[in-house]
């Protein structure tokens, strides 16, 4: 088992190449789904700190404290972590090296819920649905289903959700840091071969 972080690890404590123990690189056809590593602190507080990035997300508070995206990379990058994070990562296309962010949190028994976002300037251009369905493909944590949700004001994210094979399974409701309130989701799920 691996040894928890030292309390007062920093970000440049960690290795800059962003090794991240058991978790893969994945390749798409525009991108590589990679792990965070300490350089993508600037660019996720930059996304981050857009209003509207921040209100579809759970955990994104608005405005964005000092140091939060830190904070989320060294989670990201701790060898104990539940959630696994990697970035959308489009250098080796011409393409924003940090497009946006998706992750794996480990659940009771054989299931992880899904999450992402993207860069406003990167929305409708199919990256969310290619970073989705590439993460499913890989079932990097062998999960027997993977759930997820979508706000109900945010119909594009349950698009890319039901594009990659999740289906419908009932409304919920998720505390939203940066609205401050509960807002109605649509909670997804999808069986594993």
């Amino acid at each position: 088992m691996s040894a928890p972080m030292r309390e007062g690890t920093r970000l440049d404590d960690l290795r800059p190449d962003g090794v991240v123990p058991n978790q893969p690189v994945i390749e798409t056809e525009r991108f590589v789904l990679r792990p965070l590593r300490p350089s993508d602190a600037g660019m996720i507080a930059h996304y981050t700190s857009d209003r509207r990035v921040a209100e579809g997300t759970r955990a994104i508070p608005h405005p964005l404290p000092p140091g939060a995206a830190e904070g989320f990379v060294l989670r990201a990058m701790s060898p104990d972590r539940t959630e696994d994070v990697w970035a959308i990562d489009g250098s080796g296309n011409r393409l924003a090296e940090l497009l946006g962010v998706i992750s794996l949190t480990h659940m009771e028994g054989d299931q992880s819920e899904l999450g992402f976002w993207i860069g406003a300037g990167f929305w409708n251009t199919g990256f969310a649905t290619e970073a989705v369905a590439a993460l499913v493909a890989a079932n990097p944590h062998r999960s027997r289903t993977l759930f997820a949700e979508a706000f109900q004001d945010n119909p594009g994210s349950a698009r890319v959700l039901t594009n990659c094979g999740f289906a419908y399974l009932g409304d919920a409701e998720s505390w939203c840091v940066a609205r401050g309130a509960r807002v109605p989701t649509w909670t997804y799920l999808r069986k594993m071969a």
